[in-house]
């Protein structure tokens, strides 16, 4: 038997960083000693408070299914915490996800339709380019290379790209690979592009706080993006419950009600006892929260230092914990001999469609970032 596959898959590529990961587990189970700066999650354990909370919560009998936009409580915790950054959207306006990667592609396949154009600003997390497949759409995409990813000096290119036709914008800020904040000037000029052309524009937010000495704007909260802003974000990364899988996305009601069908259809709810944790976590974590971002600021300023004494430059993050590094033009091969010759496990920046580059992430001690440039210098390749 022969089996046909939907197109929505196969023109979908396997992600970039699955040779990298395969490389590092035949390493690892040969014995190596792998220094992994690949990885998107905390290195901290979820705070003792919220593993607590989600330990009650079982034990209170909350297993079964809730709502399935999410227990009442959650989203009402939610809202006040969107109010904090300044967005207005009440419990009815959000969903409560498995993580804030199902968000997200709720939301693409609640938009967008066959031959839709999605544009994105690369480095791009490598998810969206696949989301926007899967739901048929057309990718247009701006390069922000050239500007030290920032934004600001890069909107005429966006400007160029957009037209009456896009269907939808996505902007990360902080980035997920850059760690970029874009300033409010940037986020002003997005809001100016959405309004000319009546484009809907997700704001993924899951970084949003982990930041060093700057504060991000909601793009939502701007004048005329209340209405056709998708704020997106998720308790992965700030509270370093990756596993637990808990995400939101907040905006206009109707498309609640419609990306509802696919969430009720599909995962049907979050995880109930999890969503009680996700409470704790809004409510009682800050302190942690700031303590982790302090540790990464630190690892940060490491790293920085320690390539800079290799005569490696590299844009400085202002937020999340990821850098891109200048590599060889092809940075697939450069990542591919990293790990094998240095063992030291990088993600290709062609995965988010700048070639030329790699992700560090530096959500590892300093130890371990250490012993990981110091390998990639001693094997030439910085």
């Amino acid at each position: 038997m022969t089996m046909e596959f939907t197109d929505r898959l196969t023109r979908v590529e396997p992600s970039a960083t699955l040779a990298i990961s395969a490389l590092a587990t035949e390493l690892e189970n040969d014995g190596a000693d792998v220094v992994d700066l690949s990885v998107g999650e905390p290195d901290f354990p979820t705070p003792q408070n919220i593993i607590d909370a989600g330990q009650e919560a079982m034990d209170a009998g909350h297993t079964g299914y809730t709502t399935s936009a999410g227990i009442l409580e959650l989203r009402e915790a939610i809202s006040e915490k969107l109010a904090d950054d300044g967005l207005d959207h009440g419990p009815e306006e959000i969903i409560v996800t498995p993580g804030a990667k199902q968000a997200l592609y709720e939301i693409v396949q609640a938009l967008v339709g066959d031959g839709d154009e999605v544009v994105l600003l690369d480095p791009a997390w490598v998810s969206y380019e696949a989301m926007v497949k899967m739901a048929g759409g057309e990718l247009t995409r701006v390069d922000l290379s050239e500007s030290e990813f920032q934004l600001e000096p890069a909107l005429e290119d966006l400007e160029a790209a957009v037209s009456d036709e896009t269907e939808l914008l996505i902007v990360n800020s902080p980035s997920n690979p850059t760690g970029a904040v874009y300033s409010d000037e940037a986020l002003e000029g997005v809001r100016d592009l959405a309004v000319e052309h009546d484009i809907t524009v997700i704001s993924d937010e899951i970084y949003k706080e982990i930041t060093y000495g700057v504060e991000p704007t909601s793009l939502g909260t701007l004048e005329g993006m209340a209405d056709r802003t998708v704020t997106v974000n998720g308790f992965s990364k700030a509270y370093s419950m990756t596993g637990w899988r808990l995400g939101y996305f907040a905006g206009p009601e109707e498309l609640i009600d419609q990306a509802g069908k696919l969430h009720s259809h599909s995962v049907s709810s979050a995880v109930n006892f999890v969503q009680h944790a996700g409470i704790e976590a809004l409510e009682n974590t800050d302190e942690a929260v700031e303590e982790m971002t302090e540790a990464f600021e630190q690892r940060r300023d490491l790293v920085v230092d320690l390539l800079e004494d290799h005569g490696v430059d590299v844009a400085v993050p202002e937020g999340a914990f990821y850098m891109m590094v200048p590599v060889d033009d092809d940075d697939q091969a450069w990542c591919e001999g990293a790990i094998e010759d240095a063992h030291v496990a990088t993600v290709p920046g062609s995965a988010f469609g700048t070639p030329g580059y790699a992700r560090i992430s530096y959500a590892a001690s300093e130890e371990r970032l250490e012993e990981g440039i110091e390998r990639l210098a001693e094997e030439g390749y910085l």
